[in-house]
C-alpha cells in the first residue's frame, strides 16, 4: 500500500473530492483525519473510515478552530505525514453583482484558511512529508462570473511555488492538483438557480475536449500520486486533471 502507516489530514473531506481522497488514502494504508463543518456528513465520513482515523468539525475561517484540529491530531497520532488542503467554496456573480461579503468569504476559506492550515500543520511534519493543494482549471482560464473564485485558486497555485521553495530545505514537498469540471456537489454551491446551473454545466461540458465531467475518484488518484513516494522528486508543480479544458 502506498501510504501504509502514514497519517493524512484531509480538509473538506466530507463530500466530493475530499471524501473520495479520504477513502482512497485509507485504502492505501493511511490513518485519515477528515475535517468538515456539517455534523451529519462528518459522522458519515468517520463511519466510512472504519476505525482508520477520525472526523473533526472545524471552520477554517477561524484560526482557533485550526489550532484545535492540530491539537487533536497531535494528541492522537503525534504527527502529520500528508496534508491534503482541499476545503473550498465558490460564489458565482458577474462583476457588477459581486459583494464585499462574497470576496471576503471566498478568500477567507480558499486562501486564508488554506494558508493557516499549512502554517499550523507544518510543525507536525517531518522530512519526507507531503502537502497537496486543490486549485482549479480556473487559475489559468478566464470564466465569466467566477472572478473571485478564480482569483483565490490562482493564489493557491502560487502558494505551491512559494511555500514549495520555502519548505524544500526541510524535505517537505508541496504540490497542487487542478481539477476541471467534476461531478461533485461543489457546483451546486455556487449560488445559481437550477436553470442557471444546468446552463452553466452544459456550457462547460461542451468545452471539455473529452466531452464529459470528471469524477471525484479521478482527482483523488492524482492527489494520491502527489501524496505518495511515487512523486518523491516532485515539488512546486501542478497536475491538471480537466479533460484538456485548459490545455487545448
Amino acid at each position: 500500500m502506498k501510504l501504509n502507516g502514514q497519517i493524512a489530514l484531509v480538509t473538506g473531506g466530507t463530500s466530493g473530492i475530499g471524501l473520495a481522497a479520504a477513502d482512497l488514502f485509507r485504502r492505501e494504508g493511511a490513518r485519515v483525519i477528515v475535517v468538515g463543518t456539517d455534523a451529519e456528513r462528518l459522522a458519515a465520513a468517520e463511519a466510512r473510515l472504519e476505525g482508520g482515523g477520525f472526523a473533526i468539525a472545524a471552520n477554517l475561517r477561524r484560526a482557533e478552530d485550526i489550532d484545535r484540529v492540530m491539537t487533536a491530531v497531535r494528541a492522537r497520532y503525534g504527527k502529520i505525514d500528508i496534508l491534503y488542503a482541499n476545503a473550498g467554496l465558490g460564489r458565482a456573480a458577474p462583476l457588477e453583482a459581486v459583494t464585499e461579503d462574497q470576496i471576503d468569504e471566498q478568500f477567507e476559506v480558499n486562501f486564508k484558511g488554506l494558508f493557516l492550515t499549512i502554517q499550523k500543520a507544518v510543525p507536525l511534519m517531518a522530512r519526507g512529508g507531503a502537502i497537496v493543494l486543490t486549485t482549479s482549471f480556473l487559475n489559468s482560464k478566464g470564466t465569466p462570473g467566477l472572478s473571485i473564485l478564480s482569483a483565490t485558486k490562482a493564489a493557491v497555485r502560487s502558494l505551491a511555488r512559494t511555500l514549495g521553495a520555502e519548505l524544500a530545505p526541510r524535505g517537505i514537498r508541496i504540490n497542487a492538483v487542478s481539477p476541471g469540471p467534476i461531478s461533485t456537489p461543489f457546483a451546486g454551491k455556487l449560488g445559481l438557480s437550477e436553470p442557471e446551473l444546468k446552463a452553466f454545466a452544459d456550457g462547460v461540458a461542451g468545452q471539455v475536449p473529452l466531452q464529459r465531467f470528471g469524477e471525484a475518484d479521478e482527482i483523488a488518484r492524482a492527489a494520491l500520486f502527489l501524496a505518495s513516494s511515487d512523486s518523491g522528486y516532485v515539488t512546486g508543480t501542478e497536475i491538471v486533471v480537466d479533460g484538456g479544458l485548459s490545455q487545448f
